[in-house]
């Protein structure tokens, strides 16, 4: 790798962190538009340009030290600037005092950071000599980072950095490889660009034109990852022949503070929800995540048995965000599905919340001084039975299941018994009117991409949505508001390359991908090394 091995001064710091705070805005641009740019809005290019400014600094360093400390700069501002937004459900909400919630914002980004800080100082003790070997190995240790993030401690990879392409020109690559592949690609791109323009500047007094062939490579390579064909491989992924169905996504808007008082925010909740409950017109009803905020043998007499006289007979069904169980059982966040003529459905939140749904050990303190209530609920299993209605299957998940591809995935091995609509209900006004809402969004939106299926999304605050099987929102409620979406949905068959070979395998072939990439560097390096003894 070449350089002079400077030590790291004030400039190169200042400028890694602002590229990591770069990539933090490329997930969703949080301010006023900017010429193309809406506000809420992904920006690929932008993380690609963070991305490969990293990748210029670490170039010029030979200490893996320097590089681990550039690679945890970046990365505690880029995590920082993505999810800065808990700060508000742990002061305002949670009670924790300011100090203290900076502080644990502040200490998880930094402890996630670390993964990337080895990751940077792999990336420069490895010191791969040629373009492609240096790209290649730099994408392989960024996705190896994010991997790890995807799957340690409960895993939190809000913000990985294949989010920010969800409209961009590596989009279409989503139903192939998903958003995994789209984070590799982002980081090999951006990799070569940088030590493409390296070797362009060295090499500009000989005249060399490799740099400028590759650079028009990279570009041809972009135009044909733009054009990519839907990765059905023969099936109808997408596409459908059934008739639509009607839905009404409710968003009741209750403000979090106090959405578990009895005397205001269940009250209201319960008015709300119930109302438009009994003058809803379409086929199927959804409400949020927790919309009634009580056990059902909790609420008010006779409401909860209205509710389900409501739906059992007639030709309507809903699906009700509500906690169910017992002290007995263990408690759960859960969907309850009501439709005429058969049992309860019932669907339990399988991927929950450190501090906010489980606490984990040896930290039950941190959740009674937060005082946020329903702390500790039981998982559902993986993969559970869709709900069935009107020749449609409705795969419910709860907040940020949909963070979590590969999980949704196993819900994918049986094309005959697939989902074709996904479900979403959250409860984001713990966030308030932040970024926090568009990010949601992108995920979900992506979701829908992998699998090539529609995914309705009810929520407390917003985004309450529709969004078709190509990733579009085709209706929305304005955020922050009381009201009723009410739209049609069509349910989508087949199975894209991706849902095929993620409910098979999960994350196996891309840590294999990784793994695999760096033991190649590193015997490349020994060789080089023996190189001169032989």
């Amino acid at each position: 790798m070449k350089g002079a091995g400077r030590p790291l001064g004030w400039a190169s710091a200042l400028t890694v962190l602002l590229a990591g705070y770069a990539h933090a805005l490329s997930m969703a641009w949080p301010f006023a538009p900017i010429g193309g740019l809406a506000t809420g809005q992904a920006w690929g290019g932008l993380q690609l340009a963070s991305l490969a400014l990293l990748v210029w600094l670490l170039q010029r360093q030979h200490r893996p030290g320097q590089g681990a400390l550039l690679g945890w700069l970046f990365a505690t501002t880029m995590l920082c600037g993505t999810f800065w937004w808990l700060f508000i459900s742990m002061h305002q909400y949670g009670g924790l005092p300011a100090a203290l919630s900076v502080l644990a914002v502040l200490g998880l980004a930094a402890a996630l950071a670390l993964y990337y800080a080895a990751a940077a100082a792999l990336y420069v003790w490895l010191a791969p000599r040629s373009s492609l070997g240096r790209a290649s190995v730099f994408a392989a240790l960024w996705l190896l980072a994010e991997l790890a993030r995807v799957k340690l401690f409960t895993g939190f990879p809000w913000g990985e950095g294949g989010y920010a392409h969800i409209d961009g020109w590596a989009r279409p690559l989503a139903g192939w490889v998903g958003v995994h592949g789209l984070t590799w690609l982002g980081a090999w791109t951006a990799a070569l660009l940088a030590v493409l323009c390296l070797d362009a500047c060295a090499s500009r007094r000989a005249r060399n034109p490799k740099p400028a062939l590759a650079a028009l490579a990279v570009l041809l390579l972009a135009f044909g990852v733009s054009a990519l064909p839907p990765a059905v491989l023969g099936t109808s992924a997408g596409k459908t022949t059934r008739e639509p169905l009607s839905v009404t996504l409710l968003q009741g808007n209750i403000p979090q503070d106090l959405k578990f008082q009895p005397g205001t925010g269940v009250v209201d909740a319960l008015r709300f929800y119930g109302a438009q409950l009994g003058q809803v017109q379409t086929s199927l009803v959804v409400l949020p995540e927790t919309a009634f905020p009580m056990l059902p043998e909790q609420l008010p007499k006779d409401y909860w048995q209205s509710v389900k006289n409501r739906f059992a007979s007639g030709e309507q069904a809903a699906l009700i965000g509500i906690p169910l169980g017992s002290s007995r059982d263990g408690y759960s966040n859960s969907v309850l599905g009501l439709k005429p003529g058969a049992p309860d459905y019932r669907y339990d939140k399988h991927h929950l919340v450190p501090f906010g749904e489980f606490v984990p050990p040896f930290f039950h303190w941190f959740i009674r001084m937060m005082q946020i209530p329903l702390g500790d609920f039981n998982r559902g299993s993986l993969a559970q039975a869709p709900f069935e209605w009107r020749g449609e299957r409705l795969a419910p998940n709860i907040c940020y299941e949909d963070l979590f591809g590969e999980e949704l995935g196993a819900n994918f091995k049986d094309a005959a018994a697939a989902p074709t609509i996904l479900v979403n209900v959250s409860n984001i006004a713990w966030f308030g009117n932040t970024v926090a809402i568009d990010q949601h969004l992108h995920i979900s939106r992506m979701r829908a991409l992998e699998f090539a299926r529609p995914m309705l999304r009810a929520t407390n605050t917003g985004a309450t949505v529709v969004i078709d099987a190509q990733g579009r929102v085709t209706h929305a409620l304005e955020r922050h508001t009381r009201g009723a979406l009410v739209a049609e949905v069509q349910g989508a068959d087949g199975l894209t390359l991706h849902a095929r070979w993620v409910s098979r395998f999960g994350l196996a072939p891309w840590w294999l991908l990784g793994v695999a990439t760096v033991l190649l560097a590193l015997l490349a390096r020994k060789r080089r090394q023996a190189r001169p003894l032989a």
